[in-house]
This record gives C-alpha cells, sequence and structure tokens, in this order.
C-alpha cells in the first residue's frame, strides 16, 4: 500500500497542523510587531505596519485556529474525514506563504501577494462545505457563508493596498472582527452547556434557545452598526443591550465550580470579555473611551483568551488525553487574561501608563504562546495515545 507523503501524526487532523502553526505565529507575530511599533526593526512590508498588524492577528493566527478547529469539527458532525496528510499539509503551506511573501514587496507583484494570501479563505470554504454537503448535514453550511464572507473582508484590505479602491481597509477589518465574534458566540452555545455539564459533575446548564437567538442578534446589530458607521445613542444602546443579553445568557451555563476547572473558567473568561467588548463600545459611543479599548478587549480578550483555551481543550480531547489541565496551561491561561488586562481595562483607566502597561500586555501574551507552544507541541505532533486515528 502507497503511504502519503506527510502521513504522519502531525498531519493526521486539522487542529494538529493549525494549533501547532497557530502558537507558533503568535510568537512570532507580536515578537515582530513589539519591534516594528518601536521602530527598532524596519521592514519592506506589503502591508502598511498598523495594516499588517491587524491582518495578521485576523487572518493569520485567528483563522489559523478557526481552520483547525472547523476541520476537526466537520469531520465530527458528518463522520467524513476532513483534510489530512499531503492536502493538509498543502493548505498549511498555503497559510504559511500568506504570512510570508508579503515582506518580499519589492520582489513580488502585489497582485500575486494579494492573491496568495486571499485563496486561503475561499479554499477553506470548500473543504470545509464539501463533507457537509455529502452528508447532508445542512444545518452547518451557514460557517461556509462566514468564511465567505470573511474572505470578502479581506478582499476590502488588499482592493486598499492595491489602489483599486479608496478607504476600504478599515471596513474589512470590522467585518472580519464581527464574523469572528459571532462564530464565537455561536459555538459558545453549543459547546458551553456541553462543557460545563461535562467537566462538573451534577451541574445542569441551563439551554434557551430564544435567548441564544436574542444575544446572537443583538451583537450582530452593534456589528452592523461599526460597519456602517452609525454612532451615537443608537450604537450605545445597541451595545448595552448585546452586553447585558450575553450576561443574562451565560449566567444560564455559569456554576460557580468552573473556577475549580481551568478549561472551564478560562472559556468564561474569554466571553466575559466579549461582554467587556461591548460595554466599551457603549462608553465609546458616547465619547468616553477610543474604540481601540473596545476592539483590544474584543481580540486580545475574546479572541486571544478563548482560541487558547478551545485548541488546549480541543488537543486534548482529540488525542485521548484526560480533560485536565496541567499547572502550567493554568499559568498560561493567567497570563494571557493578564495580557488582556494590561492591554484593555488598565490603560482606559490610567492612560499615563499605557506604554508600560503595553509592555506588561506583550510580555504576558508571549509567555502564554510560549508556555502553550512548549506543553502542545509534542502533543499535537504524536499519536492519540488510545491508538485510535486521528
Amino acid at each position: 500500500m502507497n503511504k502519503q507523503i506527510l502521513d504522519y501524526p502531525l498531519f493526521a487532523l486539522g487542529f494538529r497542523a493549525f494549533f501547532a502553526l497557530a502558537g507558533l505565529f503568535a510568537l512570532i507575530l507580536i515578537t515582530l510587531w513589539t519591534s516594528i511599533f518601536d521602530s527598532s526593526l524596519v521592514t519592506d512590508n506589503y502591508y502598511p505596519s498598523t495594516y499588517w498588524h491587524a491582518h495578521e492577528m485576523l487572518l493569520g493566527y485567528s483563522i489559523a485556529v478557526i481552520a483547525g478547529f472547523l476541520l476537526t469539527a466537520v469531520k465530527n458532525w458528518t463522520g467524513i474525514q476532513t483534510l489530512h496528510g499531503d492536502k493538509l499539509a498543502g493548505m498549511c503551506l498555503l497559510w504559511v506563504y500568506g504570512r510570508i511573501v508579503p515582506f518580499y514587496s519589492e520582489l513580488l507583484p502585489d497582485g500575486l501577494i494579494a492573491l496568495i494570501d486571499f485563496s486561503f479563505l475561499p479554499a477553506l470554504a470548500y473543504f470545509v462545505a464539501k463533507p457537509i454537503i455529502q452528508s447532508g448535514n445542512l444545518r452547518n453550511l451557514f460557517f461556509i457563508a462566514l468564511i465567505l464572507a470573511m474572505a470578502l473582508g479581506n478582499a476590502l484590505v488588499h482592493l486598499e493596498i492595491l489602489g483599486i479602491k479608496e478607504q476600504t481597509a478599515n471596513l474589512g477589518f470590522d467585518l472580519i472582527v464581527g464574523i469572528i465574534i459571532m462564530m464565537i458566540l455561536i459555538i459558545a452555545g453549543r459547546i458551553f452547556p456541553f462543557f460545563t455539564e461535562r467537566g462538573l459533575k451534577g451541574v445542569m446548564a441551563i439551554r434557551n434557545p430564544m435567548l441564544d437567538g436574542v444575544a446572537i442578534a443583538t451583537s450582530v446589530l452593534v456589528f452592523i452598526l461599526l460597519i456602517f458607521d452609525i454612532n451615537g445613542m443608537v450604537l450605545t444602546i445597541a451595545a448595552l443591550a448585546a452586553a447585558i443579553v450575553n450576561f443574562i445568557r451565560v449566567s444560564g451555563w455559569y456554576d460557580s465550580k468552573i473556577w475549580f476547572v481551568p478549561l472551564l473558567w478560562v472559556l468564561y473568561m474569554g466571553y466575559g470579555w466579549i461582554m467587556i467588548g461591548f460595554a466599551f463600545i457603549a462608553l465609546a459611543s458616547l465619547d468616553m473611551v477610543p474604540f481601540s479599548v473596545a476592539l483590544h478587549a474584543f481580540t486580545v480578550g475574546g479572541i486571544g483568551v478563548l482560541t487558547l483555551g478551545m485548541m488546549a481543550r480541543v488537543s486534548l480531547g482529540h488525542t485521548g488525553r484526560a480533560m485536565k489541565a496541567s499547572n502550567t496551561i493554568a499559568i498560561a491561561f493567567v497570563l494571557i487574561n493578564i495580557a488582556a488586562l494590561f492591554r484593555v481595562l488598565l490603560p482606559s483607566l490610567v492612560p499615563d501608563w499605557y506604554s508600560s502597561f503595553l509592555l506588561i500586555s506583550t510580555y504576558s501574551w508571549l509567555a502564554a504562546f510560549a508556555l502553550f507552544v512548549f506543553i502542545y507541541t509534542p502533543i499535537l505532533s504524536t499519536a492519540r495515545i488510545d491508538g485510535q486515528a486521528g
């Protein structure tokens, strides 16, 4: 029997390769950005520096986590094998090229750089949609729509950089942030109650589909208002409603015993940062804080904390290990929340100390992901301990 060229554990299932890439890139991205931000490193880049940071945080790191999660979850939902082996390695290589080629802007045509980066999300949509359609699991097709909407956001970024359109990049970034948060809220409704009941014996999470719908709808409304640049009292009321309804939603799943289970409390903390993000949007709409504070509550807090927690949990479950975080990873969970605290809350309270807080946030982020890479690289790159495939 012919074996695939890359037939070994790292490429057995989507979460393995993409979570490994996401963890490593989280370190590289912030290390490079720190040097670029303080002007100690000057590079030729296809993207303007602030665009590069935003693009790579969202369409580099975050998309790697989403790709790993969906390529793994779709196999569970459909019972059909998703990308693995050579094809998975090829998708990983396409993602890596998207991170590297912008630094060769003097050697490569801008159109080629844009095409390489843009092509990843449509390819991901195809490979996720194929098993969903084959299995008739059509209820999950909306994930394909979300992926393609993120591709549209990416196109808006590239259209501005290529000089085809004017002032579309920030619109694209707003669209992508909104979609990622929506995806998190949708997935949270599926997994938080289940994870809570599995992790805490005797606890019954309260599921309320109507409340789920209202929480997601109010959140979508906030991002629609932001995308169309509608400010003032309308945005204030919508953002406060989103924060309150999402709090009520989470309260039905919450039990105080989660604080004894790091794999649970890290997820709830991540959701908490999203609610803080909505609260800061309400404050920003009243000119009480900059909108950038809310943005970083969603990205460093919501996306950063939740993705680290999800990668840790999914990696344990899909490699046949016990659902128990090591003390080292629990420290990483604390550190990623410290990073969000010093990037979001404290600068808004004591703006004169912004530079110091930013430095602490950066070091905390790097330490958190260094611990993840150190602990999880062997887990992701070796076979399941129970002998099963995947």
